[in-house]
């Protein structure tokens, strides 16, 4: 019977034929871990230097939305799946206005890039962004020491600098663990999602039943690269909430939208009495990065909003609300990142499969007993959705809107607006 495999801190130098090309032109790259493990590669997007924590996504599709996560801000960004950037990338499968990944880590990147929708290529995007990117590395190794290790701190640097002096700038990281990240990427002040809905509606491309969420700029024409797209229309407006932004992705505001939610958008610091004042028929709480118990002030507002308003929180927002309940939050070895998480729903025992991108997670233990676990992750137990008793507030730890990701929550959104109407 063969032995597991056990990855102890050393070098990696592999590197794989094309990502060599790279390396014999000058662009080398390091990615370095805290415990003094080293991979050697080929630098892609842009130059220079980056701290974060090295972790790992598991979707196969996605990476441009995973890229554009607020999420992920403070991170350097594994993905498991070996081919990245065949379909470049386009201004439509944004999440947010930029990408917020400190670094990006992949096996080998496409030279070829095949989508009639791309506008660039995913070096070109990085190098405009300012974010540096490996390549040619064995990632597989790389996620499986950090499935046994755990994520660590890390630093990718395109530097002429020694392993010893990578792994020592990685350790002098600061971290995630007690640091704000969501002052850094909330919007600075409050805004109407969508007024004139156009960004929100559907779009498909004749002759497919497929569609996807981002709108295109125009109704039925030929967009200039050989297809006409066509645009679905919206439901009427049903609900009127307010969303807190704590990160929040733009895909989450369409679906809201496109389920019959008018969404205003307010930054992360809002007291609860200003959002009180606005009168909505709902609040809803956004995903973001880093830790929650670092965000006293959200938790405080939440809490003077609890059995006030109908409340729906997903990823932090969740965490948040935990906290803002009493709870106690704490990190995960190596996060959940991927859109093929299992979640059983207590009640029903259905199975759905999720898309998650979190380091923390709420302890169930620590909730008071007016609060009920509704949901737990197959993988590691750990809680994935709550809801208060009483109250009409409910929450869920992975992402519903699912972009990129399977769809099996999408029913989630209908459970919001029958809170709301059972509250009415």
């Amino acid at each position: 019977m063969r032995k597991p495999c056990r990855l102890a801190p050393h070098r990696i130098n592999f590197v794989t034929r094309r990502a060599s090309s790279f390396i014999r032109r000058g662009v080398t790259a390091i990615l370095a871990l805290e415990d003094g493990t080293v991979f050697h590669g080929a630098g892609f997007g842009a130059q220079g230097s980056v701290l974060g924590e090295v972790c790992f996504n598991t979707s196969m599709t996605g990476y441009q939305e995973i890229l554009t996560d607020p999420s992920y801000k403070g991170q350097i960004v594994t993905m498991t799946y070996p081919l990245i950037g065949n379909y470049g990338i386009n201004a439509l499968d944004v999440e947010s206005t930029r990408p917020h990944v400190s670094g990006f880590v992949i096996r080998e990147l496409s030279r070829v890039v095949s989508s009639w929708r791309s506008e660039k290529s995913l070096d070109q995007y990085l190098r405009e962004n300012n974010i540096p990117g490996i390549q040619g590395i064995d990632t597989r190794a790389l996620t499986k020491h950090l499935r046994s290790r755990g994520a660590m701190k890390g630093i990718l640097t395109t530097e002429s600098i020694s392993d010893k002096e990578a792994v020592e700038r990685a350790n002098k990281w600061h971290g995630l663990i007690g640091v704000d990240y969501v002052k850094e990427v909330t919007c600075r002040s409050e805004y109407d999602w969508d007024p004139e809905d156009s960004d929100s509606r559907r779009w498909r491309i004749p002759g497919t039943s497929n569609s996807v969420g981002g709108a295109p700029h125009s109704d039925g024409v030929d967009n200039g690269k050989g297809a006409e797209t066509y645009r679905w229309s919206l439901p009427p407006v049903r609900h009127r909430i307010v969303a807190y932004d704590f990160g929040i992705k733009h895909n989450i505001l369409r679906r809201l939208r496109q389920n019959g939610f008018k969404v205003k958008v307010v930054p992360a610091t809002t007291p609860s009495e200003t959002v009180l004042k606005m009168n909505p028929e709902g609040i809803f709480l956004s995903n973001g990065p880093g830790d929650p118990s670092a965000l006293d002030y959200a938790a405080k507002s939440v809490k003077g909003l609890i059995g006030k308003k109908p409340i729906f929180g997903i990823c932090l927002g969740h965490q948040i609300l935990g906290l803002a309940l009493g709870g106690k939050t704490f990190k995960l070895k190596f996060g959940h990142r991927g859109g093929n998480q299992p979640v059983k729903d207590l009640s029903t025992g259905k199975i759905s499969i999720t898309s998650q991108n979190h380091g923390f997670a709420v302890d169930a233990k620590s909730l008071p007993k007016d609060v009920e676990q509704t949901k737990i992750n197959l993988n590691d137990q750990t809680c994935e959705g709550f809801r208060h008793r009483e109250l009409p507030v409910f929450c869920v730890q992975y992402h519903p809107e699912a972009s990129p990701g399977p769809h099996d929550a999408n029913d989630l959104f209908a459970e919001f607006a029958k809170l709301i109407e059972g509250k009415r």
